[in-house]
């Protein structure tokens, strides 16, 4: 074994599962456990102030996005919005037709409601990305068809940090849709990887479904939103009261919808700046891989505007990543091999193989994805340990 420090560093790299709450959204949440605890559906003063609160943070949100405060529906997190977004669309759209445009890129959220759709006698429709894993706005139009009724493209991938060109997308469904004389299909964005570093306004986005969440900006998990184009029919996915416009039956999450909208109001106002900080750092990073570590690939696009600034994707050949994060971990470094909604399975990231990696090579991925917190001596600590931890395994593997 390899000796450890003597004294041991929390290096926390694993920004695109989640983030840590920033003091300013737990000082924003703070009054609605306690003074402002009212449920916004009572009538009496209590709810109608709660009532008031939620609607200002709304408001906020929906300024935020381009959008206006009747667009927004509170949900429990980017996979509920997900879920609502396409199972609302097919439930109140099937009479057009089955069809729906994605690609096998997304995110679990995406590809496992889409898999059930499957079951209902729904067909999808995968654009294959590039070798950066970007998707192409030309062959989603190419894709489109009479019976289309959605579709969902990612705005920024989980792992390996691709930004799609959605304003173009965008662009060009509306276009098609003119030159049909049609209202579909609509469109459908997953911004949750994507809010924290790139515009969300809804309008140059030319969107007309677009998923948030709290729990990758630095607020609350356990809370999300839809954005929902005026004019834009779905049917609710859970029911009971009639809360979100009938869209989203439950009590609303008054404390989380406060931290999300101070989140949001935070990284937008801060994002330009802190995009260029940990861009800097990941590229400082990635060099002293290269220089010290041989026969190491990044996964997706180049460093730059194609890819998310706090995001490295890297295939150390001959190993298993998953060893690699064990290893790291004992040394006080948290990153991933992918999605840490798949973090559970043996397969091989979905996301590699759609880039038509091999399994072997795609097992031996790590995604570094860093935040608000990390510094250069963050870097230069893994880095300490790093270059070693991976002859150690590549000796191992040998062995076998």
């Amino acid at each position: 074994m390899l000796p450890k420090p003597k004294k041991i560093q929390r290096i926390y790299l694993d920004h695109a599962s989640t983030t840590p709450m920033d003091k300013r959204v737990i000082s924003a949440m703070l009054p609605f456990f306690n003074t402002q605890f009212g449920n916004p559906s009572s009538l009496h003063q209590e709810g109608k102030k709660a009532e008031v609160e939620m609607n200002k943070n709304r408001g906020e949100i929906s300024k935020l996005m381009g959008a206006m405060p009747e667009n927004i529906i509170f949900t429990g997190g980017g996979t509920e919005s997900d879920n609502l977004a396409i199972f609302g669309v097919a439930k109140a759209h099937a009479q057009h037709g089955k069809h729906i445009i994605s690609s096998p890129i997304e995110h679990h959220a995406v590809l496992n409601s889409l898999e059930e759709l499957k079951k209902w006698g729904w067909d999808i429709a995968y654009i294959k990305p590039d070798a950066k894993g970007i998707i192409k706005a030309e062959d989603v139009i190419n894709a489109i068809r009479p019976d289309t009724v959605l579709v969902s493209i990612m705005y920024a991938n989980n792992e390996i940090g691709s930004i799609n060109p959605i304003a173009g997308i965008g662009r060009q469904i509306l276009q098609y849709r003119k030159n049909n004389k049609t209202n579909y299909p609509l469109f459908h964005v997953d911004a949750c990887q994507a809010a924290g570093y790139l515009d969300l306004d809804v309008e140059k986005l030319h969107v007309d479904l677009m998923a948030i969440s709290g729990s990758k900006i630095y607020g609350p998990k356990g809370v999300g939103a839809l954005y929902v184009r005026r004019g834009v029919k779905i049917q609710p996915i859970i029911f009971g009261g009639e809360q979100e416009r009938h869209l989203r039956a439950g009590t609303e999450n008054t404390a989380g919808i406060a931290g999300l909208a101070k989140a949001m109001q935070l990284v937008i106002n801060e994002r330009e700046k802190e995009s260029k900080r940990i861009g800097e750092l990941s590229r400082y990073l990635w060099q002293q891989i290269q220089k010290q570590i041989p026969n190491v690939k990044l996964n997706g696009p180049d460093i730059g505007p194609e890819r998310l600034s706090n995001n490295l994707n890297i295939t150390f050949r001959g190993i298993e990543g998953e060893a690699l994060l064990l290893y790291l971990d004992e040394y006080g470094i948290m990153c991933s091999t992918g999605s840490a909604c798949a973090a559970k399975s043996l397969e091989p990231s979905h996301v590699l193989k759609a880039l038509g990696m091999q399994p072997q090579e795609a097992r031996g991925a790590i995604r570094f994805s860093l935040g608000h917190d990390n510094t250069k001596k963050d870097i230069d600590y893994l880095m300490k340990y790093l270059p070693a931890i991976v002859e150690q395994l590549r000796q191992i593997a040998k062995m076998k």
